[in-house]
């Protein structure tokens, strides 16, 4: 079953607590924290494998969450790192953020793309010790993991794109030109699916051709089966167009040419503008040559290269195979996509505070607001006047007097009251 679309989730791993821990050894008093902070969490890794060639695995797991961070431990011991957790992709898959439709990265070289990055460990206790505050009894907690829904779109890379109308002879054609063994079969979209074939033309000197099916008028408004496989030849160098001269269809085979190049154009003007060569295809069988020779005046209307040929009976395809490589020797390498993210900025812990008021009771959420939260001990004195200068710091006050707080309200921060006083 060939898969060239998914969706699926991933998460990186949290990072590690930090540990709140005192030095206890014989003959050393007041020994201080010692608590070591907490290990950094896994990140999520794509990779890109060329033994793969579809993405039906994610069609079975969608959700990928790598290890969290091991916490802190007393003697200032680091907790572990979790572990990375590695997604293999087949070479040409696109990573979206799912959200936005923003590129990610196009997964067509060998460098690994990390897509979520693990949370970092928080600190230790130790950490926090100063001249005034010798035995703090807090730590932070470790960072959450980077997490996202990603959407992967296999674009085949080959060098040649086969286009044509169905049962036009595009599966023939490969499987004479190399070991590719396409379905074939004497009935409309024989191919359900694009097939790739390493075409030989001499030592050292080969190409990848793919066979693209299902392109017909009305295909990049999704008829057929061209919407589909329509992005399977964006990355294609060169296009060889086939076209049916023998009549057998009862097509016109100029408006066959006409229409599969207003698809394309319809579907992406650059790919429109992909350098073409034109082939007759089943001259063996055609009545007389005048469907041929309207097709040549076509190609040198275009501008493009015109070879007739019979894929069945192996009738001048050498010379066809032989031709697209010195086309390809002259045009630039495979087309890469360059990634549209553009780098977060750091969050203004001012604007991540989110206020509700009920009554006389002021409700304080936000992801800095928790993440400050979680460092703090309630029962320890110290901890709580830590928790209140990094509140006041954070602008929360100031926010609050803004929203109409007034003297001995209640202020409740993330479940936790208190009493306003100015």
């Amino acid at each position: 079953m060939f898969v060239d679309v998914a969706r699926i989730f991933i998460k990186a791993g949290k990072g590690g607590d930090g540990a709140v821990s005192f030095h206890r050894e014989k003959y050393i008093a007041a020994g201080g924290p010692d608590g070591g902070d907490g290990g950094k969490g896994g990140s999520v890794v794509f990779q890109a494998d060329d033994n793969l060639s579809t993405l039906l695995d994610f069609r079975m797991k969608r959700k990928y969450v790598a290890q969290n961070g091991a916490n802190g431990t007393g003697k200032r011991s680091s907790g572990k790192d979790g572990e990375n957790i590695l997604i293999k992709v087949p070479r040409g898959t696109l990573i979206r953020d799912a959200e936005t439709g923003a590129l990610l990265q196009d997964m067509s070289g060998d460098e690994p793309f990390v897509a979520a990055k693990g949370g970092r460990g928080g600190w230790g206790n130790c950490h926090f010790a100063t001249p005034t505050r010798q035995a703090p009894r807090f730590a932070k907690p470790g960072l959450p993991g980077e997490e996202r829904m990603v959407t992967l779109e296999l674009k085949l890379i080959a060098d040649v794109g086969l286009i044509g109308f169905p049962n036009v002879g595009k599966s023939t054609l490969l499987s004479v030109i190399s070991k590719a063994r396409p379905k074939i079969a004497d009935y409309h979209f024989t191919t359900l699916t694009p097939n790739l074939g390493v075409v030989y033309v001499g030592e050292g000197e080969s190409f990848v051709a793919a066979d693209i099916p299902g392109i017909i008028e009305g295909a990049a408004e999704g008829a057929g089966l061209g919407h589909d496989f329509l992005r399977h030849i964006e990355r294609c160098r060169l296009l060889l167009h086939l076209v049916d001269v023998s009549g057998s269809e009862g097509r016109d085979p100029v408006e066959d040419l006409e229409t599969i190049n207003r698809e394309l154009k319809e579907y992406s003007p650059a790919l429109a503008s992909r350098p073409q060569i034109i082939a007759a295809n089943k001259t063996d069988i055609a009545p007389d040559g005048e469907n041929a020779r309207r097709l040549r005046e076509k190609a040198e209307e275009l501008g493009c290269a015109y070879f007739e040929i019979s894929a069945a009976a192996q009738m001048g395809v050498r010379e066809l195979v032989y031709a697209l490589w010195q086309e390809l020797e002259k045009l630039p390498p495979i087309e890469v996509y360059e990634a549209e993210v553009i780098p977060e900025k750091e969050a203004d812990p001012e604007e991540d505070i989110i206020i509700r008021r009920e009554n006389d009771t002021f409700y304080v959420t936000g992801r800095h607001i928790e993440r400050i939260f979680a460092s703090v001990n309630l029962s320890d004195y110290e901890s709580r006047m830590y928790f209140e200068r990094a509140l006041r710091k954070a602008g929360l006050f100031e926010k609050l007097e803004e929203k109409g707080v007034k003297e001995h309200d209640t202020v409740n921060v993330c479940g936790f009251e208190f009493e306003y006083i100015h």
